[in-house]
């Protein structure tokens, strides 16, 4: 094993190589060892007692397959420098770096209209002032604008080493086995058209691969459904965005006494309204980089004891896993169903002494949960015949079952306050 390369075993994908230029240096950076505390399925071990992987292994996975896919590229003859590679697997690793807390729980909760995406990059502008390495090409590839496209499809698309590794390594410590899909299978059909990689190329698969693909795309609607979206996970995020929302409303008032104990960065959150266009700001970057999950569940331990009813309540819930019931429904509620069942709750809350008028918005929600397993719009895999043209996967003749993946399919849903039996 060459010095340079320092090897971490993962159950997974088996022993990952870690180039120590760029590379362990990004290793070792607070950005990333903050992923650590952060669990990749946010509330799902709520369900999955075993889905307790982080952020931090998810990247690891998704370098490991980015580096495995331009071995398998650069034996197909597609010229890939020592910098590109570099720079493509410093990507894959500081993608995640500005994922709030829980991941996608509380994204958006804490600033405003940001998406995690957009917080990975103000982070690593900041980063490349003080580091070394083909930062701007990172950033360019993370922003799609690198002048050879097909390693920004790599990164991110339909198709990228982000999404098969999620994928797998979710199944993996779920133990729902249908998104166990077949990674070795798809790295070695992908291709790049025109070989040469220029600013006209782009990502591909071979046509023999096509139903490996299909394979990924049905694994990742089964893995929404019975994973990411799953009712009781749709419960938990409820519970917890409503405490994180009931401290902000408590701090708004005034209130702090409620709020006793809250992590010191969260606070400082909490009492801003902090939006994209603060992200130049070190204060704001320096403080988001304070809060990882252990923040919040040491504020909703101390929380369970506030004075404060709702807050109490809602994080006692989180800590001893009593949740709210969600339904999905066949179809949306009427209108005239709605303050009824506001009322059920309403009078539910009183009789564990809660009188709040409006706090109902805390233990209520009516709304629906969407999917599609292959999105067009976001991205197109592209499939290499072997005449050697380009068709769009949902139009190639022998995956004509593509379509049926492309459909969004939404499923309302009711979440309440078990004691309210609403649908009784």
């Amino acid at each position: 094993m060459p010095q340079n390369i320092i090897v971490l075993s993962d159950p997974v994908h088996g022993f990952i190589k870690v180039p120590q230029k760029i590379i362990q240096p990004l290793l070792a950076s607070r950005e990333i060892q903050r992923l650590r505390q952060i669990k990749q399925l946010g509330m799902g071990y709520i369900v999955y007692p075993t889905a307790e992987h982080s952020r931090f292994t998810h990247a690891l996975g998704a370098m490991a397959l980015l580096s495995d896919a331009i071995e398998s590229l650069e034996l197909k003859g597609v010229n890939i420098d020592s910098d590109e590679k570099i720079a493509a697997l410093a990507a894959i690793l500081l993608h995640d770096i500005g994922h709030s807390p829980f991941s996608h729980t509380l994204e958006f909760k804490l600033i405003e209209e940001t998406s995690h995406e957009e917080i990975s990059l103000a982070l690593i502008r900041r980063l490349k002032l003080h580091m070394d390495g083909p930062l701007d090409m990172v950033i360019q590839m993370l922003e799609g604008t690198y002048e050879r496209p097909f390693f920004c499809d790599l990164i991110s698309s339909q198709l990228d080493m982000d999404r098969l590794d999620y994928l797998r390594r979710d199944s993996h410590f779920t133990g729902v086995v249908e998104g166990n899909i077949g990674i070795d299978r798809i790295l070695r059909i992908l291709c790049v058209h025109p070989k040469e990689g220029g600013a006209d190329s782009c990502l591909a698969i071979e046509s023999k691969g096509v139903y490996a693909v299909e394979n990924v795309l049905i694994a990742r609607r089964l893995m929404y459904w019975q994973v990411y979206l799953h009712k009781t996970v749709i419960a938990a995020d409820f519970v917890l965005c409503g405490a994180i929302r009931r401290a902000r409303d408590l701090i708004a008032l005034g209130d702090d006494v409620a709020v006793s104990g809250i992590s010191p960065a969260l606070h400082w959150f909490l009492k801003r309204e902090i939006n994209c266009t603060m992200l130049l700001d070190d204060e704001v970057l320096d403080h988001f980089l304070d809060l990882d999950d252990t923040e919040i569940i040491c504020s909703l331990k101390k929380w369970c004891h506030s004075r404060d009813p709702i807050l109490s309540d809602l994080s006692r819930r989180i800590m001893n896993r009593d949740l709210f019931r969600c339904t999905f429904l066949d179809e949306p509620p009427s209108q005239d169903l709605l303050p009824i069942w506001r009322e059920r709750v309403t009078r539910a809350l009183k009789k564990i002494g809660i009188k709040e008028p409006n706090a109902h918005t805390y233990y209520l929600i009516v709304n629906h949960s969407s999917h599609a397993a292959y999105e067009p719009d976001e991205g197109i895999v592209h499939v290499l015949d072997p005449r050697g043209n380009l068709i769009n996967l949902d139009q190639y003749a022998d995956s004509t079952s593509i379509s049926a993946l492309t459909n969004f399919v939404k499923k309302p849903y009711v979440c309440y306050l078990k004691s309210a039996d609403l649908l009784d």
